[in-house]
């Protein structure tokens, strides 16, 4: 019984991460709102280093369809202005000294479309991450049936357990989808 617990915990564990990194692969697709997470992959050239853009500076999200950089270095806002131009996002943003502005723009139907694939994509890989946990688990089940530590009952319940928690997050994960794709869809 402990090792099946143990068995089970070791899945529960690994399919929420597997959940949390998906909830960050989609944070990072930009559905046409303004959110601080947009700038988290962007690194400033800051004094000789590459720095992340938190870390230079104080983000936040005045509206809806605009973010704003609040650079603590005055010297930094040109560095982090070229950062933010730079980067696949698309952003075009306008510095006012130590503040730079930052619209969000409207996304194309086109864009929109790309932005579900990739989404669809992620659900995915995350999904078949969470089967191969499951396959993981089951293989420790049948080990343990192998080696007379359980019985066949125990075994399918078991199993059975094991399926539930796959279940149970591959609903989260298509709740999340689901989710994204209104986000992204709305106008």
């Amino acid at each position: 019984m402990s090792d099946f617990i143990a068995i089970k915990n070791d899945s529960q564990t690994r399919m929420d991460k597997t959940i949390d990194s998906f909830k960050s692969d989609l944070g990072s697709l930009r559905a046409g709102r303004a959110h601080i997470s947009l700038l988290d992959g962007i690194m400033v050239e800051a004094y000789g280093s590459m720095t992340p853009l938190a870390q230079v500076g104080t983000i936040s999200v005045p509206d809806a369809r605009t973010l704003s950089v609040s650079v603590w270095d005055r010297g930094l806002a040109k560095a982090v202005e070229k950062a933010i131009m730079e980067s696949d996002l698309g952003l075009n943003p306008a510095s006012d000294g130590q503040l730079i502005r930052i619209p969000i723009p409207p996304l194309s139907e086109e864009r929109r479309k790309e932005l579900l694939k990739v989404a669809g994509k992620y659900a995915e890989s995350n999904k078949v991450a969470i089967r191969n946990i499951r396959r993981d688990a089951l293989d420790g089940i049948k080990k343990l049936k192998k080696d007379n530590l359980i019985s066949e009952d125990e075994e399918k319940r078991y199993e059975n357990e094991i399926q539930k928690l796959t279940d149970e997050a591959i609903k989260k994960i298509d709740e999340m989808m689901v989710q994204k794709e209104k986000d992204i869809m709305q106008v």
